[in-house]
C-alpha cells in the first residue's frame, strides 16, 4: 500500500470517528480506504457524483 497525507475537515474527521467508535469500521484509515472504494466504484459503474457532497 502507499501512503497519502490529506488534509480533512476537523467536522468530517469527527464522523469518521463516531464510525469506528461504533465499531462500524476498525481505524480512520479503513473508514477513509472504504470511502475511497466507494468514490471509485461509483465512478467506474456511471453513477453521477455530487462533487460537492464528497
Amino acid at each position: 500500500m502507499e501512503r497519502v497525507t490529506l488534509r480533512i475537515p476537523k467536522q468530517q474527521i469527527d464522523r469518521v470517528e463516531q464510525l469506528v467508535e461504533r465499531g462500524e469500521y476498525p481505524n480512520r484509515s479503513e473508514a477513509i480506504r472504504a470511502a475511497v472504494r466507494q468514490l471509485v466504484d461509483d465512478e467506474v459503474n456511471g453513477q453521477e457524483i455530487d462533487w460537492a457532497t464528497v
